[in-house]
């Protein structure tokens, strides 16, 4: 009995063995059918696949089930084509987009039980009518396409089974939307990034008839400029619409909050961030009591954050940042009292927000929480160490102080930043617990110690670390590998030297790498440039002591390489084509810089103090990015190449102090943007040209300084009313000083407190990292005496006015004095005559003043007594006659101040003016002396005892006779009243003189 059971049992295993054997045989062999076969490869001949994108199908026996084709998918039952998924992609392979284009084919009306066709990605000539004829379509993506015909055909609203419709940023422009109202059963709508100016009615369909629209985007999508007075429609919207997405699209409030106030009883998620709300945030938003997700960031919201905030019970995420909020941080976690256990994502990221951190510790399934640039004070709270859920904690750029908390019972935390703060402390036990870390910045704040191996040897998942701008020294064994790939390394000012890290040998896939300022004082390892790869972007080793030859360096993506002021030396290495900037001054770096011609989009170039020689190269016609070139302090020789009048992008040009030659290209003319124009310290000739001030609008710095300029100065140079800095001097320019040099706006007190060359800090996309120490600060050299005084940060609010060592003849004309900003002028070493203007004190600002060896005559003005800043004056060797103003300020400086002028007299000269008292300085006589001594001899002890008497007698018979005689004391009391009385009259009348004068 039991055997036969056993093989019943055993027959009925190997039935159904061999019938699943059958079923799935059957379903194997299950081909797509035929026609719709045939339809897929006319599809294909339609398309133009550069790339073998749809390499898979084809006749061959081999492919004959198109159902095992790329892209498309059949009903496992009756083998139809159900799903065609061709989108596109960009390929890093390839660096290219892998896409189709062509025209689609009228073949795909064939598959008539398509429901899911995707062509995101491509490139077609236009979107074909009969695409609405696809009636069994729930699915259409059209994201991301680019059309030659822009048109959409009216005809997709046919498409009455479509569920999700997507031509979000692809490049059709929506005139007529009529259609989409036609569309009964969509739920998802994406718009975003299509022009829709030409619109007007959209939202209106759109709200108004799709009464099953779940989710609506609707991002950059340049919305019809509505008059602000004009208000959108209050309709019956979608019952159903949970996700609304306005974003990027900087609507007023009279545009977004009346109708979207009349839907708050279905919306959980809202964006509108990056609109123009202006103004404060509306207590109205206590209706959406199902509220999930709310965006309001980059709107220029002011004020409070309102207590309606209290009734989101549901709310999961609020980003709020980018505005102007001012709110005490504690009292606005107060007010989110009802969301402490829904609460996940917290923005308030650069607002006014103030007070100290708050206790977060009830808010327990908060994850990630930022409150970066904001005003927070104070140090951590005692609580802040409980907290164990947070993921991503930001705290940067902020005011908060004390020791840096124990985060041990952070065990989750994978991103921690607080750069500039003024938090305290070792941070390297700190980190060590932290074995989720990803990232971590720390940079510019007072942390201290040192960070070995072991306190980073948890750290596996480590891809992003700051550390620089602290007094933080990494010891690193040389021998450790670590754990962690770092993609970010920061270490800027920390102590890394002085031999080269050797455990940076390990890491071989990063994009960033700053360890300027290291102490490292050491050759580069041939392994470190040898490991660079495609994906670097940030480049920094400058400000240390490496030497060596930097070999060719081919591998980056656009990026900045800085290795400044250390001691490479040997030809300029070949870099990446695509290098954006390239800075490699104070070097000593050789050879031609033919190497120029193999860039293709650099914008910002320094070479300077190396020992570079050779000619410019004339390939500037296809650099025409630059930004600035700064090739100043070399060897360089010949003219200067006429294509340089190509950069019409250029903003400072600076190729002082080499030996260049010829004239300034009349080209230079087409660079309408330049702020700095530095060619001085050459051996050029010619004229000064006029183009410079009709063109060169935008100059603020001229320097022409010692390079062979003849002729009289251009009056076409008054037209530069920005100019800050003009240098002629030690020239050969003769005539005159124009008079309408007053027109130099930019050197008036209206214009001191300028922004000068603000562009210089560096952004580096895909990460929060931002370089912002200036890639190159353009210095102002300014000569008093045979010295140089040289402006570099301060460049921007430096004005200052050099014609010295020319042959200029002539006054000094009255108007220079309007330029009331003035910090230097130098007129020195000219043939100038006639006198110093007599207003000249209202050059307020000087801090430099040099007229001496010229030929002025007459007394030195008053008004040179009231500039109270002047720290250098120099009148010397003219033919200044009289009395030198008694001032503090202009007896402060030396007797060489004014030497060389004769007829001059007073202090600090030693030639006295007539009718001073000259103090009779020869020795006494010995009867002068004994006649002293007389004198002495009749102060005695009697002389003093009738002293004393004396006094004590007049006295008492003064205050005597007040304190006995009534009358007395009255009359004097009263006379004493009657004077008191006069001098408050006199000091209240002389004090509301002054003020009414004032």
């Amino acid at each position: 009995m039991g055997r036969s059971r056993r093989s019943f049992r055993f027959s009925i295993s190997v039935f159904l063995l061999v019938h699943f054997i059958l079923i799935r045989r059957e379903a194997a062999e299950t081909r797509c059918i035929e026609s719709e076969r045939r339809a897929l490869l006319r599809l294909k001949r339609g398309f133009v696949d550069d790339h073998g994108l749809l390499s898979s199908w084809s006749n061959h026996r081999s492919s004959q089930d198109c159902c095992l084709w790329r892209g498309v998918d059949c009903n496992n039952k009756t083998g139809n084509v159900i799903v065609l998924d061709l989108h596109g992609y960009w390929s890093d392979d390839l660096d290219a987009v892998v896409q189709l284009s062509g025209d689609i084919n009228s073949s795909l009306l064939d598959l008539k039980h398509l429901n899911h066709l995707d062509l995101s990605f491509n490139s077609f000539t236009r979107i074909p009518e009969f695409v609405g004829s696809l009636r069994k379509l729930r699915y259409l993506n059209l994201s991301s396409t680019s059309l030659e015909v822009s048109k959409v055909p009216p005809q997709l609203g046919n498409l009455s089974n479509i569920q999700i419709l997507d031509f979000s940023y692809s490049s059709i422009v929506l005139r007529n939307t009529e259609w989409l109202s036609k569309l009964s059963s969509l739920e998802y709508l994406s718009l975003s990034g299509v022009d829709l100016s030409k619109s007007s009615n959209l939202l209106e369909n759109v709200i108004t008839r799709l009464p099953s629209l779940f989710e609506l985007h609707l991002v950059f999508c340049l919305l019809p400029k509505f008059s602000t007075n004009t208000l959108l429609p209050i309709t019956n919207f979608s019952k159903v619409l949970s996700i609304l997405d306005i974003s990027d699209n900087y609507l007023p409030p009279s545009m977004i909050y009346p109708w979207l106030f009349n839907f708050s009883n279905s919306l959980i998620d809202i964006d509108l961030s990056y609109n123009e709300l202006n103004g404060s945030i509306p207590e109205a938003f206590c209706a959406f009591t199902s509220l999930q997700k709310l965006d309001l960031t980059t709107n220029g919201l002011k004020g409070r954050i309102p207590t309606s905030f209290g009734n989101f019970s549901n709310l999961r995420s609020l980003y709020l940042g980018g505005n102007s909020l001012k709110e005490d941080l504690s009292n606005f976690f107060h007010l989110l009292k009802p969301a402490e256990k829904s609460l996940q994502v917290l923005d308030l990221s650069s607002n006014e927000l103030f007070g100290s951190l708050p206790d977060v510790t009830k808010f327990a399934a908060l994850k990630e929480l930022y409150l970066p640039n904001n005003d927070i004070k104070g140090s951590f709270p005692e609580r802040f160490e409980h907290i164990s859920n947070l993921v991503i904690i930001d705290l940067a750029d902020n005011h908060i102080t004390g020791l840096i908390p124990d985060l041990s019972a952070l065990s989750s935390l994978q991103e921690l930043y607080f750069e500039r703060n003024n938090l305290r402390g070792t941070l390297a036990d700190k980190i060590m617990p932290l074995f989720e870390l990803q990232s971590l910045g720390a940079s510019s704040n007072l942390l201290n110690g040192t960070i070995t191996e072991t306190h980073v040897s948890n750290l596996s998942r480590l891809v992003y670390l700051d550390l620089s701008y602290n007094s933080l020294a990494l010891e690193i064994d040389h021998v450790w590998s670590p754990t962690f790939s770092l993609d970010v390394m920061s270490f800027s000012s920390c102590k890394l030297g002085p031999s080269f890290p050797t455990w940076l040998q390990t890491q071989k896939n990063f994009s960033i790498l700053d360890i300027s300022a290291t102490q490292i004082n050491d050759s580069v390892p041939d392994w470190f440039w040898d490991q660079l790869t495609p994906n670097l972007r940030y480049l920094n080793l400058s400000s240390n002591q490496i030497h060596g030859i930097v070999p060719n360096l081919l591998y980056g993506n656009q990026p900045y390489i800085d290795l400044r002021s250390n001691n490479f030396y040997g030809p300029v290495p070949l870099f990446p084509s695509n290098t954006q900037t390239l800075v490699l001054r104070n070097n000593m770096f050789s050879g031609s810089v033919s190497f120029l011609c193999n860039f293709t989009t650099i914008f910002r170039l320094d070479l300077s103090n190396n020992q570079l020689s050779g000619e410019l190269p004339d390939c500037w016609i296809n650099l025409t990015n630059f930004f600035y070139v700064n090739l100043e302090n070399n060897k360089l020789s010949g003219r200067i190449p006429a294509s340089m009048g190509s950069l019409t992008y250029l903003q400072m040009l600076s190729l002082r102090s080499n030996n260049l030659t010829g004239e300034l290209p009349s080209s230079l003319k087409n660079c309408t943007m330049l702020t700095l124009l530095d060619v001085g310290e050459n051996s050029l000739s010619g004229r000064i040209p006029t183009w410079i001030g009709k063109s060169l609008t935008e100059l603020r710095v001229l320097s022409l300084t010692s390079s062979g300029f003849h002729g009289t100065m251009p009056t076409s140079l008054c037209r530069l009313s920005k100019m800050q800095i003009l240098d002629l001097s030690i020239n050969n320019i003769s005539g005159s000083i124009p008079r309408c040099l007053s027109n130099l706006k930019g050197m008036t007190d209206e214009t001191k407190k300028v922004q000068f060359f603000g562009w210089n800090t560096v952004g580096l996309s895909r990460t929060r990292l931002s370089i912002k120490r200036d890639t190159y600060t353009f210095e102002a050299l300014l000569q008093w005496k045979g010295r140089q005084y040289q402006y570099s940060n301060t460049l921007g609010l430096v004005t200052s006015l050099d014609l010295s060592s020319n042959s200029l003849n002539g006054e000094i004309p009255r108007e220079i004095t309007n330029l009331s900003g003035l910090v230097a002028l130098n007129l020195s070493r000219n043939n100038l005559t006639w006198r110093i203007p007599q207003d000249i004190g209202r050059l307020r600002w000087l801090d430099f003043l040099d007229l001496s060896r010229n030929y002025l005559s007459g007394g030195i003005p008053v008004s040179l007594s009231q500039l109270t800043n002047l720290g250098l004056l120099d009148l010397s060797y003219n033919n200044l006659s009289g009395r030198i103003p008694t001032s503090t300020q202009l007896q402060s400086f030396g007797a060489s101040s004014y030497t060389g002028n004769p007829a001059l007299c007073g202090l600090p000269l030693s030639n006295p003016c007539p009718g001073d008292l000259v103090p009779d300085q020869s020795p006494r006589t010995t009867v002068e002396t004994e006649d002293i001594g007389d004198q002495d001899k009749l102060i005695t002890r009697g002389f003093f005892i009738c002293l004393s008497t004396g006094l004590a007698l007049g006295f008492w018979g003064f205050f005597g006779t007040l304190f006995i005689s009534d009358s007395w004391r009255y009359a004097y009391l009263k006379f004493l009243d009657h004077i008191t009385n006069w001098i408050y009259v006199v000091i209240a009348v002389n004090y509301n003189r002054l003020l009414r004068r004032s």
